[in-house]
Parts: C-alpha cells; sequence; structure tokens
C-alpha cells in the first residue's frame, strides 16, 4: 500500500513494503542520498538551521561541492548479522530524525518494488499519483539544486562558509525559489486531492 503526505514542495510518499524490504532491514538506508543545496535550503527554510550546524560539527553530515553528504556507519541488526554499512540517521526502527531535517529523496522516493506492491501496475490512483507526485519533486528539486549551484559558485567563489549567515541565505533563496514554482504545486495538492 503506498501512502501520500501532500505539502507541496515536502510532499512524502510512503509504501507498506519498507518496513518489510526485500533488500535488507536497512533499506535504501545502506546508501543515502546526498543533502544537495536544495535539501539544506529546505532544512533551514522549516527551521533545522541549529540542526544542519550540530550535525556537520558531529561529522555527521560531511561538506561537498554540492552540499553534504550524509556519514555512513557499520553496524549490524542483530549480533548474527554481519556489520553493514549504513546512513548514520538510521537506527533500529527506522530513520532517527524527522522527514524535516532529510533530503527530500528521503521523503519522495519509492523503490520500485514499492510501486509494483502498491498496484502501478494495476492502475492503483495511489500508486499512478505517486509515481507522479516523485517526478514533479525530483524535477524541481534538481532545478532548484543547479540554481542553487551556480549562485554559490557566484557568491561564494571560495566555497561557502557554513555558518548561520550562509544558511540563512540558503534557506531563504531556497524559499523563493519553491515560490516561484508555486503553481506546479498547486496543481500537485489539487491532483492530490481528486
Amino acid at each position: 500500500m503506498i501512502r501520500l503526505d501532500i505539502y507541496g514542495a515536502h510532499t512524502r510518499l510512503g509504501s507498506s513494503l519498507c518496513a518489510e524490504c526485500p533488500h535488507g532491514p536497512a533499506g535504501c538506508c545502506v546508501s543515502p542520498p546526498p543533502v544537495d543545496w536544495s535539501d539544506i535550503g529546505r532544512m533551514v527554510a522549516l527551521g533545522g538551521r541549529d540542526f544542519v550546524l550540530e550535525r556537520i560539527r558531529a561529522g555527521h553530515l560531511v561538506p561537498s561541492d554540492r552540499g553534504l553528504r550524509i556519514r555512513r556507519v557499520k553496524r549490524r541488526e542483530s549480533s548474527s548479522e554481519p556489520m553493514r554499512n549504513q546512513c548514520v540517521f538510521f537506527g533500529r526502527g527506522g530513520c532517527t530524525i524527522s522527514p524535516d531535517q532529510r533530503p527530500a529523496t528521503c521523503n519522495y522516493y519509492l523503490c520500485e518494488d514499492a510501486y509494483t506492491e502498491g498496484g502501478a501496475g494495476r492502475g492503483t490512483p495511489e500508486a499512478l499519483f505517486a509515481r507522479e507526485a516523485h517526478e514533479l519533486l525530483r524535477d524541481h528539486y534538481t532545478r532548484w539544486d543547479d540554481a542553487l549551484t551556480a549562485l554559490i559558485r557566484s557568491n561564494h567563489p571560495e566555497g561557502p562558509t557554513w555558518d548561520a549567515a550562509f544558511l540563512d541565505w540558503l534557506g531563504q533563496t531556497f524559499v523563493e525559489l519553491v515560490e516561484a514554482s508555486g503553481r506546479a504545486f498547486e496543481r500537485l495538492s489539487t491532483a492530490g486531492k481528486t
């Protein structure tokens, strides 16, 4: 079963299959996505500036040329399991951080198995709408990343300072990009209600 929580640019998709992932207990979390510029801007816009700064200081988020990357750590699910790499934020019950603190990909990505189990091949409306929402979100976050990358290279040729002022600017710029894309997300909200 596929679940959609419609929040415009912050829309979340979920599947009952995730809790029983056929690829192992950590599922997608064995390879966390990058935290791109738009993800950081989104986190800051949702009140997570201090979270980002704290996680950088703790070494959980590591600066990269396109934003941040999430550190992976070796853990085992039980004493009989081998040690496996997984996202530093993954715990026994799943993700240990709120959806507002995750890369957007973590909130809207579903694997093909989830779409199949959710009825995409049978034309189940939730599954078909989830695919549409996924594509819309992926396309917009890609565009926003490209725009933010160009602005950061122009405004910070030596690289970002990774301080409160930089993050506040990134959060505000992200909000402006989302507002400029508002009509697309109005469509998403309208489609989700039918």
